[in-house]
């Protein structure tokens, strides 16, 4: 990922040199176990912990004539073990060590990003309540529906977010997994309880059967999970983006001193918080399709994997990590303006209580078809018009015929909209 949207936490799990970092750890977890076994001398291995070292630059260099980056980097280890090197990498095959740290950075990915999802989370209730009791018209196909509460967006958002960190959880639990087995997964070289006496000293759970590779459905899972978060803040951010146009202005993202909208229109504030926030979740998608491509591999595998793993799991993670940040900051400095959506209520002049009217006429014995007519009689001529729809409904002849003006009256009333919020509420933040 570029450096403009890695967050340095996440960036430091990523780079080359804790990657190496992550290698190395296998290899000495390994060599405990062994020496734990007998298999090798115990003296052995706290020479390989005392003195193994490497660095980025000279497994890059090394690299260049072996063109395999693992051997690259155990040969990197010998240079600074000497003889007791000959017990690094007892047994294994590259994948071992590649797929075990893997799973390492997966886990630890999935923390930091948990940690991400708590905060926004945070930020989502206390907007939630902010905003329980204000009135907002309700759209659907982009059209004034009826009111509702705009505390009800963020508590649904919530929810929404709360789903998600149950799938990343799982999702973490997937990938926690580490194979000790060797070139096809059979175990010729090592007892499986190698495998599960390493996996455990790192704080992973042992695939209970492994070809060469960890199998790749656990990645898939992984950049799924990733995907689908991903969708919710694009979502959410979409939203965000709709309130701030101009003619609906009912919340926009903190436009700060100093910022600037257009190189040409010095008037513009312009969502770009939120168009950043859909256009990277554009790419986390689109990397969760190549965690699909990954899932199936030639026999016990082949490597058409691991380069474009080298792209998508480190890549997917940091974007993640930057647009989970940048949804909680955009939350959390969102001005929001209760006049505007109140001028908005209006704008349609009573249109968005047609329901309740219709619900009413229906509790005086209307018959719904005959109600629908009426109601929607008079809202055509409010939209044809410009008339005002209580006027209309207080002259209608059929309607007051079965509405008094105290009935019509209380129709055209936001109360009924907001009554039931604390209920919603209450099952939500339970």
């Amino acid at each position: 990922m570029i450096e403009r949207y890695t967050l340095p936490e996440m960036g430091a799990l990523w780079s080359e040199r804790n990657k190496f970092q992550k290698w190395l750890d296998v290899e000495i977890a390994v060599c405990e176990v062994h020496a734990e076994m007998g298999t090798i001398p115990r003296e052995a291995v706290e020479e390989i912990k005392a003195r193994a070292s490497f660095t980025v630059e000279r497994i890059n260099e090394i690299e260049k004539t072996t063109d395999h980056d693992l051997i690259a980097f155990t040969t990197n280890l010998a240079e600074s073990i000497g003889e007791a090197a000959r017990f690094v990498h007892y047994g294994l095959t590259s994948s071992d060590v590649v797929d075990t740290a893997n799973a390492l950075l997966l886990r630890d990915a999935c923390d930091i990003l948990l940690k991400k999802i708590d905060a926004l989370m945070e930020v989502l209730k206390r907007r939630a309540f902010e905003f329980k009791k204000t009135p907002q018209v309700g759209r659907t196909h982009g059209i004034h529906a009826e009111p509702t509460s705009f505390g009800l967006t963020f508590a649904l958002w919530f929810d929404e977010m709360r789903r998600n960190r149950e799938r990343l959880e799982r999702a973490r639990e997937s990938v926690a997994v580490g194979k000790i087995s060797g070139a096809v997964g059979a175990f010729a070289h090592l007892d499986p309880v190698v495998e599960e006496r390493v996996c455990a000293l790192l704080g992973l759970k042992a695939a209970p059967v492994s070809t060469q590779v960890i199998q790749r459905d656990t990645y898939a899972e992984y950049l799924c999970t990733l995907a689908v978060i991903a969708s919710s803040l694009d979502k959410f951010a979409l939203q965000v983006r709709h309130w701030q146009r101009t003619e609906v202005r009912e919340a926009q993202e903190r436009f700060k001193r100093g910022q600037k909208g257009s190189s040409a229109m010095p008037h513009k504030r312009n969502p770009i918080l939120s168009e950043r926030i859909c256009g990277i979740a554009r790419t986390i998608r689109a990397n969760s399709i190549v965690g699909l491509e990954n899932v199936a591999l030639w026999h016990e595998r082949d490597i058409s994997h691991s380069s474009a793993e080298r792209v998508v799991l480190p890549d997917s993670s940091i974007a993640l990590d930057y647009i989970l940040e940048k949804a909680r900051s955009l939350i959390d400095g969102l001005v929001v303006y209760p006049e505007r959506m109140l001028e908005n209520l209006n704008a349609t002049r009573g249109l968005v209580f047609s329901g309740q009217l219709l619900i009413a006429l229906a509790r005086k014995g209307a018959a719904r078809e005959t109600a629908y007519e009426w109601v929607q009689r008079n809202a055509m001529r409010v939209w044809d018009e410009g008339a005002d729809f209580h006027t209309l409904i207080a002259k209608d002849t059929d309607i007051n015929s079965l509405l008094t003006p105290e009935e019509i009256d209380s129709v055209f009333s936001l109360d009924t909209y907001l009554r039931n919020v604390d209920a919603i509420f209450a099952r939500v933040f339970k």
